[in-house]
């Protein structure tokens, strides 16, 4: 039987052909996105965008092509292209498969709905953030970047209908959580398994690279930590979809939240860092860890069966 000569690449030149080939596709469906953009509401559209200026009021639709072509569909095209063409390992670095432990869905919807407490508490932490006197200007930077980065979140999370919730719940919530996870879960966090020879080590290296991603600095920590909890999910299961249904859920029920609050069906603002109290957080922080025990034996007990 002959070897794939894919698997003799090193670790660490997979990662780098990876990180070359989304850099390379990602440009080129933002120059198509942009493109679009101008054809359909002329190149002025592209500018105002840029500057942030989003008072066109086609601005959201712009924004929404920009999205697909430039981030949604290049990071779909890229774990597929990579999986196939380079390592031509589509199960090992993909894990699409469905064969893992059903119970673990229940247990991964425990998890998403009980960590909040514990979420919210490294929202905290990050947002208190200060760095020394000498690092002002990159403090700055860092704020600057996040309160961008909050007001075009803001512009694509306005709903005005029940139909417009429906549609971010599927663009943000489904499609966001399948191509980031066979993104990370998939690509990345196999080729550290490979490089580290370490599970854990693997998990929370593309867990900082997640959050790292994303460009949100005051958002860091809690990503970093959903980030990791997305990992464990794959690595434990063998499949990448208690991973995805974990990253939906989190996404799903932020946009819901918004919505419901957008509309004044509930008073709690979404985006408040002070909803639960400190016992909150502890009892968050144990059930968690009994759920990720639980979650592991489970997918265990399966693996050692198979």
């Amino acid at each position: 039987m002959t070897s794939n000569p894919a698997n003799r690449l090193h670790p660490s030149l997979q990662f780098l052909i990876l990180v070359s080939i989304t850099v390379g596709i990602v440009l080129v469906g933002n120059l198509i996105g942009a493109g679009i953009v101008a054809a359909f509401y002329g190149l002025d559209m592209v500018f105002n965008i840029v500057q942030l200026d989003f008072s066109d009021p086609h601005t959201v639709n712009a924004l929404w092509i920009l999205q697909i072509l430039g981030t949604t569909i290049p990071l779909l095209i890229v774990p597929l292209v990579f999986a196939q063409f380079i390592v031509k390992q589509r199960q090992e670095y993909l894990k699409p498969s469905f064969n893992f432990p059903w119970p673990v869905i229940v247990i991964v919807f425990c998890v998403m709905m009980v960590s909040s407490p514990l979420i919210e508490l490294l929202s905290r932490i990050n947002q208190d953030m200060v760095l020394p006197d000498y690092l002002n200007g990159v403090q700055k930077w860092m704020r600057d970047s996040e309160d961008k980065a909050e007001k075009l979140i803001t512009v694509l999370l306005k709903m005005d209908t029940v139909f417009g919730a429906i549609a971010n719940v599927i663009a943000i919530g489904l499609f966001t959580a399948i191509v980031e996870e066979l993104m990370f879960r998939g690509c990345v966090q196999t080729i550290f398994v490979k490089w580290t020879g370490n599970v854990h080590a693997a998990v929370w290296i593309t867990a900082i690279l997640f959050s790292a991603f994303h460009m949100e600095f005051f958002g860091f920590l809690p990503r970093l930590l959903l980030g990791a909890l997305f990992g464990y999910f794959a690595a434990w299961s063998g499949s990448v979809w208690p991973a995805v249904w974990g990253h939906f859920l989190n996404n799903a029920t932020a946009v819901v939240a918004v919505y419901l609050y957008q509309h004044k069906l509930v008073k709690i603002d979404p985006n408040s860092t002070h909803i639960f109290k400190y016992p909150a957080y502890v009892f968050s922080f144990i059930i968690v860890l009994f759920l990720l025990f639980l979650y592991h034996n489970v997918a265990k007990k399966q693996a050692t069966a198979s």
